[in-house]
């Protein structure tokens, strides 16, 4: 206990420092400073000979120098006075409201401050005579462009992306929400890389309990630094064992606002294009972009398929071990003729070929996503047809086992999002290695486990089955099928606020008889 009580001294000591407070004299300040950023070459102090004394601080690479140029040195040394010979010295509250010519300004008199906002890329002005230092916004690193999402690719829909600097995504959702009910609240996370961290959801839609614990739980992170979304996902998420996600992950501005309009909380991390959505649902997983920006019949259909080939992905190499293993009476004749033909030859058992192939393909696929993207894709394509063909020839897997495995690969591929394909991906095998020992008895007991994981798993307090599992017969209209969108005039009941109508009734199309010439 009391190694306990002064770690948790030590934390709070590192979360909340002293703030040593700037002086009037200018050396002193530049001194403390220096040493703060001892052997930090890409620091600038930059002096100003004018009258009073002016130094200017920043991160060389951070800051856009061409501006700094003309718009603060200039004035300071040419318009402040008589090209910066004036006999009268001009006090610190005349640069702050005379020549400074920027937009975002602060003033802050600790010199703790004056540190994290030039790291943060901003400029610090400090005056000679003043215990006070400004902060003014003038960054100009480099970042990436925004452009299409390449793990999220649409038929039909938006063509822009998230990008790693936290501004450009905040402002790519504000340009889709033009309400000032929607909010970004900002907190600070790591203690050496103070990363910038944004909740953003729409007052009056949100519901209130889900927001508190999304702040509550983002409050209790106690970490070094954070470089991914990752990072937060890991500490806020309800079951860190279970396989499945339950912080939805996207790149597309377009569904982190259609999540924020059913009620969620969007939780932006600066440094990374992946925003976090807050609950998450199964349901979720399984939904692609198109299905709210194609017709809903078609929509519907592809859901069937899509439904259809998750549960292939899950159950196909496990029903092939046990009907060729235990269940043989239930596969016609001559297909059972033909798989036993296939295998005469083979030295393994179904179960141990079967797992020997899956564990190719996965490794095949790993190599694929890893190599570079010009000959990743061919690779794992030729040598799956190469390792396949080549261990059918050596009579080392039978051709059945082969077809089985492929099938699974593609069908796993419909999953729409890559995080919830990779549970599939994992469940797989332990459901194959039930089917190896029981048969059909060990896939229902390992289908059931399934179910009942899922039904007791939740995403900040909302059932991660739900509106299947507690039923909301309102929420049905976007999970099995794609209602029309004049249908759907509620927002999700359990994770949505006060403000629950979503689409007003009555907009069911009519259009009238006859046409124009009618």
């Amino acid at each position: 206990m009391r190694w306990r009580r002064k770690r948790s001294m030590r934390i709070k000591s590192v979360q909340q420092p002293h703030q040593a407070e700037l002086s009037t004299e200018l050396s002193a300040n530049e001194k403390a400073l220096r040493e703060a950023f001892q052997a930090c070459s890409d620091i600038v102090f930059r002096p100003i000979c004018f009258n009073p004394k002016i130094l200017l601080i920043y991160v060389d690479g951070l800051i856009d120098a061409p501006t700094l140029e003309k718009v603060v040195i200039k004035p300071i040394q040419y318009e402040g006075g008589s090209g910066g010979t004036n006999e009268e010295p001009l006090s610190g509250e005349a640069v702050r409201n005379r020549l400074v010519a920027l937009s975002q300004i602060q003033t802050v008199s600790e010199i703790d401050k004056v540190i994290d906002g030039v790291l943060k890329a901003n400029i610090g002005l400090l005056v000679d005579g003043d215990n006070r230092a400004l902060i003014a916004d003038l960054k100009g690193f480099e970042f990436r462009s925004i452009e299409e999402p390449a793990a999220e690719i649409s038929v039909r829909g938006p063509r822009d992306g998230f990008t790693e600097t936290l501004r450009i995504n905040t402002s790519l959702i504000r340009r889709r929400i033009r309400n000032p009910k929607l909010k970004m609240e900002p907190i600070g996370i790591g203690q050496f890389s103070q990363t910038d961290i944004v909740i953003s959801y729409i007052e009056g839609i949100v519901s209130n309990t889900i927001l508190e614990e999304v702040r509550s739980r983002i409050g209790r992170i106690r970490i070094d630094g954070v470089l991914e979304s990752g990072y937060i996902e890991e500490f806020i998420e309800d079951s860190t064992w279970s396989p499945f996600p339950q912080i939805q992950n996207t790149e597309r501005p377009d569904i982190v606002c259609a999540a924020l309009l059913e009620g969620k909380v969007a939780i932006l991390i600066d440094n990374t294009p992946f925003v976090l959505i807050v609950p998450m649902t199964f349901w979720t997983g399984l939904q692609a972009v198109e299905d709210y920006y194609e017709r809903s019949i078609y929509t519907t259909f592809v859901r069937f398929v899509r439904y259809s080939l998750f549960n292939i992905a899950l159950l196909l190499p496990s029903l092939y071990v046990a009907l060729s293993t235990f269940h043989q009476q239930l596969i016609p004749t001559n297909l059972l003729i033909s798989i036993a033909n296939s295998r005469e030859g083979v030295p393994f058992p179904t179960f141990v070929e079967t797992l020997l192939m899956e564990f190719m393909f996965e490794g095949l696929r790993e190599a694929g996503i890893r190599m570079p993207k010009a000959v990743g894709s061919a690779v794992s394509i030729v040598g799956a047809l190469v390792i396949g063909q080549s261990a059918v020839q050596a009579g080392i897997v039978s051709a059945p086992v082969v077809i089985i495995v492929a099938t699974t690969g593609i069908a796993s591929f419909a999953i729409p999002r890559y995080n919830f394909g990779t549970a599939y991906r994992l469940l797989r095998f332990p459901v194959l290695v039930l089917a190896g020992l029981l048969g059909l008895y060990g896939i229902v007991i390992g289908v059931f486990l399934l179910i009942i994981h899922l039904i007791n798993l939740s995403s900040f307090g909302v059932p991660y089955m739900s509106p299947v599992v507690p039923q909301v017969p309102n929420g049905l209209k976007d999970v099995f099928i794609r209602a029309p969108r004049w249908t759907m005039n509620r927002r999700p009941a359990l994770f949505s606020g006060r403000n629950k109508t979503r689409i007003p009734k009555g907009q069911q199309p009519s259009p009238k008889r006859g046409g124009a010439g009618g």
